[in-house]
């Protein structure tokens, strides 16, 4: 959308169209955001038939379905869906543990199993914050030369990634049960 308006702006639409139309793999993230903009919606119309009947590959990612994208134009939902969708979930605690790990690893960053564990354990909604508790683990151990924090001290330094968990959690089985309290329905009836 930048690269369009700037475009627009320096006159350069035919070296926007070369640029985009003739790649072979368009990656965009944060799809969702071409709502409500019409004329980007427009160009990308045009750029996703031209990449499309090129046979290139094509891959977006969204935070919702593209059926549920406000103000996106019934030609570019149905385009969306004529591909494979894949719904993301946040990784199980395995991968987790791996991603710190590695990530550990990378960074050159010793860190007891106990707290890959309670990272692992205590950020479960998104990479980036995992990343982001790790990077602060990593620092406070550099900036300590190389001491390892205490469990307290872990604790008192992701207190607002920890806090914003908490408040997150809320699982399937919780609101089934809640649904089932209210409406006094066997949750095997459900």
């Amino acid at each position: 959308t930048n690269d369009f308006i700037d475009a627009i702006q320096t006159g350069s639409l035919a070296k926007f169209r070369k640029r985009y139309r003739q790649a072979d793999v368009l990656l965009i993230d944060d799809i969702q955001f071409l709502g409500g903009k019409e004329r980007s919606q427009e160009e990308f119309f045009h750029t996703f038939n031209t990449l499309f009947d090129g046979h290139k590959q094509i891959v977006l990612s969204s935070d919702r379905p593209p059926s549920e994208i406000a103000n996106l134009e019934n030609r570019l939902v149905s385009r969306f869906e004529w591909g494979l969708t894949a719904e993301m979930q946040p990784p199980d605690i395995e991968t987790r543990t791996a991603i710190l790990r590695k990530k550990a690893q990378n960074m050159q960053v010793k860190l007891a199993p106990e707290i890959i564990d309670f990272l692992a354990e205590k950020i479960r909604t998104n990479v980036r914050r995992l990343e982001g508790a790790l990077m602060r683990v990593a620092s406070y151990v550099s900036l300590n030369e190389g001491k390892t924090p205490t469990m307290e001290r872990l604790e008192t330094l992701l207190k607002d990634i920890l806090q914003e968990e908490a408040r997150k959690s809320v699982t399937i089985e919780q609101i089934q049960k809640r649904v089932a309290e209210h409406f006094d329905v066997r949750l095997a009836d459900m």
